[in-house]
């Protein structure tokens, strides 16, 4: 065989092997209700939210203290 062939072999190889993959996630993807896709982005945003408000929230020994401006 020559090297080409070879080569053309492995290109074909390799574009059946993604499409494999790319359907199996488009099947996992699909395989979610509407319903449960709503609840799971409500529970992503809470966790966002509550990471925020943590993120944001005056550590101790903070209080007090020069917000960083000249006077």
């Amino acid at each position: 065989m020559r090297w080409w062939k070879v080569l053309g072999l492995a290109g074909f190889a390799g574009v059946a092997a993604t499409g494999v993959v790319v359907a199996r996630a488009e099947r996992r993807r699909r395989a979610y209700t509407p319903q449960e896709i709503r609840e799971r982005l409500h529970a992503r945003l809470a966790e966002q939210d509550a990471g925020q408000q943590q993120a944001s929230a005056p550590g101790p020994g903070t209080l007090g203290a020069p917000s960083g401006g000249s006077a």
